[in-house]
């Protein structure tokens, strides 16, 4: 089986087995958010215990 493209480039599998993932909404329109907004949008995240299965399927690690 293929691993999902779109999913390889997006997420990132930390040493714990969480999977890292970057915050939406910073790439256009940011003269009217505030700045500590896109600043807290730059740092990443991590994916949502609800979507884990989702992602680990994408990327064939389930």
């Amino acid at each position: 089986m293929k691993t999902n493209s779109g999913t390889k480039k997006r997420f990132a599998l930390t040493g714990t087995g969480k999977i890292k993932r970057k915050h939406a909404f910073k790439s256009h329109i940011l003269t009217k958010k505030s700045k500590k907004r896109k600043r807290n949008l730059t740092k990443t995240g991590y994916v949502d215990k609800a979507d884990v299965n989702n992602i680990k399927a994408l990327l064939r690690l389930k």
